[in-house]
């Protein structure tokens, strides 16, 4: 890939991903992760400063599945970032 991502972006690409794929709101995706409206919106505005990954574990809860299947796509691979 020629282009990087920030973590926020791909953090925010995998939730738009999830609620789709789970048909659920971002409303409800909140009251399940245990985090606020108001995170879940700044995240996937790309608002978020930077994504910790206390709320990638909260947002995994949410979805009903862990942190590392959560991780488990191709936006987390290590090309798609500027390390």
């Amino acid at each position: 890939m020629d282009s990087t991502i920030e973590v926020s972006q791909a953090v925010a690409l995998r939730i738009q991903e999830l609620l789709k794929a789970k048909n659920i709101t971002r409303y409800k995706l909140a009251q399940k992760s245990c985090l606020s409206h108001d995170t879940i919106k700044s995240i996937m505005k790309n608002k978020a400063k930077g994504v910790t990954l206390k709320t990638i574990i909260l947002l995994a809860e949410g979805f009903g599945m862990t942190a590392a299947e959560f991780l488990d796509s191709p936006l987390f691979d290590r090309d798609n970032f500027d390390i």
